[in-house]
């Protein structure tokens, strides 16, 4: 699932300790299938009602006989994840099977923050980070990626008949949310928009960034490599003018090649990490994951494999999927 479904986070899991990566993958697997499943025909495949008893019986220590929950139900209890951080994910999935839209940047950052940043702060914990600063960050770089996705994915999503550009925005440069829905096409205006959410998102990987220097050490080039490639996807899109609409971003071989080559560089710079506030949408979050420290503390260890063994493989990796994107094309 984590292979086909999110090759950026593929990637970097592979990056990561088994430690850390394979529980990230059961939680990456329980959150793709109730994303799954208000996606797909309209959420009629499981109703997110269904989806939350299949969480209370993960935590309740009785999982359906699936095999995601079952890794999901081992994860939770192992790693001692606060059950607010998944109820989160699930609440921002029913917006998405309501069609709900969002307003304003502030009412996409409530959503942002229940969709992925939840997702953040479940990789701090899987990662025995907890402390309100490092959790903060954690929050802030999923809440970038979410931004990032949704400009990327302006066209998918219009044809599947979903907005999740801020309708204020919209509004400021003439265009109207349920007229253009209803036939959905680029324009300079709607570039506009499109800019103006990657720079929203410019600013939170750069909050993001101070956090990087509070993860174990191990577990930062995983992280810095999911942020640049994630970054890099913005690059693309303005590249293209920022024509969401026509085609989706992706970034080349070379591009992913001398984000590996920049993320290692940057390991041996100095981190900064100061304190920046906490994003209020994600406040929840950071109070539900930060207090009491668990008992059995799971450290981020070291992976069998070197780092430099790992890249290696990791540009391997990329060779092939870009000649899977040559053959499908």
């Amino acid at each position: 699932m984590l292979r086909g479904g999110s090759r950026t986070f593929f990637a970097a899991s592979l990056v990561l300790p088994r430690r850390v990566s394979d529980p990230a993958a059961a939680l990456y697997a329980f959150c793709r299938l109730a994303d799954d499943a208000v996606d797909v025909d309209g959420g009629r495949l499981l109703s997110p009602a269904h989806l939350r008893k299949r969480l209370s019986r993960a935590y309740e220590g009785r999982p359906i006989p699936h095999a995601v929950d079952r890794a999901f139900a081992d994860t939770v209890a192992r790693f001692a994840i606060p059950r607010a951080l998944p109820e989160a994910i699930l609440e921002g999935l029913e917006w998405d099977a309501a069609g709900r839209r969002y307003e304003t940047l502030a009412d996409l950052y409530d959503y942002a923050a229940r969709v992925a940043g939840a997702v953040g702060a479940m990789m701090a914990v899987l990662m025995d980070v907890r402390s309100p600063d490092a959790l903060a960050r954690a929050c802030d770089l999923g809440i970038a990626m979410q931004f990032t996705n949704i400009a990327r994915d302006v066209g998918e999503d219009a044809r599947e008949g979903r907005l999740y550009l801020p309708v204020q925005w919209l509004d400021e440069v003439g265009i109207d949310a349920a007229a253009w829905l209803a036939q959905p096409a680029f324009s300079a205006e709607l570039g506009i928009v499109v800019r103006r959410l990657l720079a929203a998102a410019d600013v939170l990987y750069r909050r993001a960034d101070a956090g990087i220097s509070l993860l174990p050490l191990t577990c930062r080039p995983g992280i810095r490599l999911a942020r640049n490639l994630y970054a890099e996807i913005g690059r693309q899109i303005e590249r293209g003018d920022c024509d969401s609409v026509a085609h989706r971003a992706m970034v080349p071989l070379w591009r992913k090649w001398a984000l590996v080559a920049s993320t290692l560089t940057a390991m041996t710079l100095p981190q900064q990490s100061e304190p920046v506030e906490v994003l209020e949408p994600a406040r929840f979050l950071v109070d539900a994951a930060a207090p009491d420290q668990p008992d059995q503390q799971v450290a981020c260890q070291h992976s069998p494999w070197r780092f430099d063994e790992r890249i290696a493989w990791l540009v391997k990796l990329f060779e092939r999927l870009e000649a899977a994107d040559r053959v499908r094309s």
